[in-house]
């Protein structure tokens, strides 16, 4: 059996988990989630933040998680009184990953760990100090290698221009950090959300490197989006769901729904979400004369987030830059097709069987051959039927958290056969 890989006892791997939050999505969820996946194969010691910890220990009484041990760290005040919310996240994360290494240092003299696994942040250009151990280290998945194109820098707002240039000159200085290119060079094995990120991680000195996204769900959450009642009948409605952000892409599928609804006025376009964009996004309906079929929900808590999902027939997810994309795979899961960009991670998860990834050469060609996509969606009754059927079943077979887990355990293996 996999649990006896190392004769009678379980693998005993060290995980970084930054952010790890039970019952949340994005970063704080994939750690959570990791941690749960892997805990079924190895003996798990989690280094987190003390602040994860009421929401950790009251999901614990709950769900316990027996081979796993918890380890709370944060810097001391004087450390990080300057830190608010996520102001100055990056420079707390950097000397968090110091101050984690040191207790990982202390931890291996008593146990002894067999592997060294980061999980989070999922972030390529910071390093992860436990590579220093002198045992096999794990980097991943991380993402941020993608970017959008240039072409498209033209549709964003001075603020998104402003981010755009900012982040890439992050990276930049991140990549030319020699403790990120020493996280890279100490990597057994280094895993890429995208391909995009695998190309990065190879030019920083990794020796191997493998991409796999780090999205992914558990079954229980599967079965309760599959069994989601497919929205039939008039009117036909789009969904677009995330943070209003410039990079989201969201004044894309405006435009898109836009061209659509000339050709299929008994549609809507509904969107569910907060942010920066919001005030121009609203704006951009009024001005392109679609204002009375777009419906903005505003943020929403997660229930009522499935509720209006379950009222809908297609995603529509214009990302530029995304390493994940839960949302395009619980979509999928609900048997919803999905129209996106062929950028990312979410052109790793939607299928040609599963929905239309959008060629993203400039704005003008992606608004046009989205709104062509709608348009074949709302008029194929029988395409939308089978790409139903077939996105359940693709996200069963390939973004379940319990395949997952084996999935690294088989990589642990391979490593530690070595």
């Amino acid at each position: 059996m996999e649990k006896n890989c190392m004769g009678s006892r379980r693998v005993k791997v060290l995980l970084s988990a930054y952010a790890c939050e039970p019952g949340k999505g994005s970063e704080p969820g994939v750690g959570w989630n990791w941690v749960k996946a892997l805990s079924q194969f190895a003996k798990v010691w989690v280094i987190t933040r003390a602040n994860n910890r009421p929401i950790i220990e009251q999901a614990l009484e709950k769900e316990p998680l027996p081979h796993v041990h918890w380890i709370y760290f944060d810097l001391p005040r004087w450390a990080r009184f300057w830190k608010k919310g996520q102001r100055g996240v990056h420079l707390y994360y950097y000397l968090w990953q110091i101050g984690a290494y040191f207790i990982g240092r202390r931890l291996h003299r008593e146990v002894k760990f067999d592997l060294v696994h980061h999980v989070t942040f999922v972030n390529y250009w910071m390093p992860s100090f436990l590579a220093l151990l002198p045992v096999p280290f794990i980097w991943g998945p991380v993402g941020g290698g993608e970017s959008a194109p240039k072409t498209f820098y033209r549709t964003f707002s001075l603020r998104g221009k402003v981010y755009e240039y900012v982040r890439s000159l992050a990276r930049w200085l991140g990549e030319r950090d020699p403790f990120v290119r020493m996280t890279a060079m100490k990597a057994a094995v280094a895993l890429a959300t995208t391909a995009e990120t695998a190309k990065r991680l190879q030019q920083l000195g990794s020796r191997r490197v493998e991409v796999l996204s780090q999205v992914a769900l558990a079954e229980e959450e599967i079965a309760r989006l599959a069994a989601m009642p497919t929205h039939t009948g008039n009117p036909f409605r789009l969904l677009s769901l995330g943070r209003f952000l410039h990079w989201k892409g969201f004044h894309l599928g405006l435009q898109a729904f836009a061209r659509f609804v000339q050709d299929f006025p008994q549609s809507e376009y509904w969107l569910i979400g907060d942010g920066p964009e919001r005030k121009s996004l609203e704006q951009l309906a009024k001005s392109l004369g679609i204002a009375d079929k777009v419906r903005f929900w505003g943020a929403l808590p997660r229930e009522e987030v499935l509720k209006k999902l379950a009222e809908v027939d297609v995603l529509v997810h214009p990302s530029l830059h995304d390493s994940g994309g839960w949302v395009c795979v619980e979509a999928m899961a609900a048997g919803r097709p999905v129209i996106c960009l062929d950028l990312g991670g979410p052109a790793l998860q939607v299928t040609e069987e599963t929905g239309f990834k959008i060629p993203a050469r400039s704005p003008e060609q992606a608004v046009e051959d989205m709104a062509r996509a709608m348009l074949k969606l709302a008029k194929d009754s029988e395409m939308c039927h089978r790409m139903r059927e077939a996105a359940r079943r693709w996200v069963w077979e390939h973004f379940n958290w319990e395949l997952r887990g084996q999935e690294i355990f088989g990589i642990y293996l391979k490593v530690l056969v070595k």
